[in-house]
Order: C-alpha cells, then sequence, then structure tokens
C-alpha cells in the first residue's frame, strides 16, 4: 500500500478513498473524446465510469498524483499530456482535484492494474450516456464547460 491509500470520512461526513486526498486526470483529445475509465466491480462505486485516478501520496501534487494514476491504470505517459487547469472539490479535511489536461490525439490506451474494466475514447457529447461515478458526475458540467471555454 502507498502512504495514502486508506478510506477517511470527510467533515461533510462522506467517506473517501486517499487519506490525503485523491486526483485524477480528465484527458481530452480532438474530437472532443473524453478518456473514460469502466471502474472494477470491487472498488468504490464500482461498475460506474470516471477517470483514471486515486489517492495522493504524503509528497505529492495533485497534478502529480493525476499523471501517476494516469499512467499506472492507463499507460498515459506524463510527456503525451498538456496539463491545462486543476479543478478542486473541497470536503473542508479531503478533496479530489481533477487534473483538465489535453492530448494531441487519442492515445492508445489499456487497462494495466485490477482497479479498471475497460478504458474508452468517448465523444465529450456520449459521456452522460454511460453510469458515471456520482462524484465524476457531479463535477461533469463544470468540467464540460472549462473544455468548451478553453
Amino acid at each position: 500500500m502507498a502512504d495514502g491509500d486508506g478510506w477517511v470520512r470527510c467533515a461533510l461526513g462522506h467517506r473517501h478513498w486517499g487519506l490525503h486526498g485523491a486526483a485524477g486526470l480528465l484527458l481530452v483529445a480532438p474530437g472532443p473524446l473524453v478518456l473514460l475509465q469502466h471502474r472494477a466491480e470491487w472498488s468504490h462505486h464500482g461498475g460506474t465510469w470516471g477517470i483514471p485516478g486515486g489517492a495522493r501520496a504524503r509528497t505529492e501534487t495533485a497534478e502529480q498524483a493525476a499523471l501517476r494514476e494516469a499512467l499506472e491504470e492507463a499507460g498515459v505517459a506524463a510527456a503525451d499530456v498538456q496539463v491545462a487547469a486543476e479543478v478542486v472539490d473541497d470536503h473542508g479535511d479531503w478533496s479530489y482535484t481533477t487534473v483538465l489536461a489535453t492530448t494531441d490525439r487519442a492515445l492508445a490506451v489499456a487497462p494495466l492494474d485490477g482497479e479498471s474494466l475497460a478504458l474508452a475514447w468517448v465523444p465529450a457529447a456520449q459521456v452522460e450516456s454511460h453510469p458515471l461515478h456520482p462524484g465524476f458526475a457531479a463535477g461533469w458540467p463544470g468540467h464540460l464547460a472549462a473544455l468548451r471555454a478553453g
């Protein structure tokens, strides 16, 4: 286990994975296409679709954690993406940071660990047709607006 792995209960009373918070990479390719991860059934909100991500280590920035998780889970190399912005879902003493990034092409991706059932490049207009992870679903309208503005 990494030093950030573990469950916490935030100030709002929600149960979250990540002792030091968590982060994920919302990667967008021309189209626009969005990289989605079909979460393994055993994971928190298993069977839903979200983005590659996970617990932050004690010394990691949100960007470092999101890029590390994308490499571990999908094979996305940091050299292939351009980070554009961060959106923080702050729960007081715990937060989830969505790192918004772009790439110049739909990269070849594959599930590299047991945390994913599948990975797929999905047209942005079709993201909501998937059963989404509740946290990702709540943030998606704002992320979509940021993508359209950027």
